[in-house]
């Protein structure tokens, strides 16, 4: 916006005049003009090594992440950095597979299912001992980590009356 500015009252009042009263040096107003003439080193190495990424991404079947592909690349005689990979992969919109990031369901719900009806309509207080049943039909398989059941809140589900 400023280098436009610039561009259209240049020639009534001068670079530097304008730069001083805007308050922006020279010397960026003809470093944005060189980077809108030529792209810089680093645009130049990036759109070169964007292709070989990308097909070593595709070559490794799509599941490599940052890390695993910028060992690829120095494998395949490529200098570059692995936080560079990683810039460049956010470029390109690709990304490795991550164990961890998917939710595992074990089990599968049926929607049109048989559900135990509610015997005591959530009212979960008894006028005697063994009045009343409830248990949890959660599967914990952290129960051993104390730090992991700690916060953990049960339901409780009405067995019968």
């Amino acid at each position: 916006m400023i280098v436009a500015f610039v561009d259209e009252h240049r020639g009534e009042f001068g670079v530097e005049f304008i730069c001083r009263h805007l308050q922006v040096a020279p010397s960026t107003y003809y470093a944005a003009k060189r980077r809108a003439a030529e792209p810089s080193a680093r645009a130049k190495r990036d759109a070169a090594l964007m292709p070989i990424l990308l097909a070593l991404w595709v070559a490794n079947r799509k599941v490599y992440g940052a890390h695993k592909l910028w060992k690829a690349a120095r494998r395949a005689g490529n200098e570059i950095g692995r936080d560079q990979v990683g810039r460049l992969m956010r470029e390109l919109e690709i990304r490795g597979v991550s164990r961890m990031r998917n939710k595992v369901f074990t089990t599968r719900q049926d929607p049109d299912g048989w559900r135990a009806p509610d015997l005591v309509n959530r009212d979960f207080t008894a006028d005697r001992p063994d009045a009343l049943w409830v248990t949890d039909l959660e599967r914990h398989e952290a129960l051993s980590n104390p730090a992991v059941v700690k916060g953990h809140r049960l339901r409780p589900v009405a067995a019968g009356r």
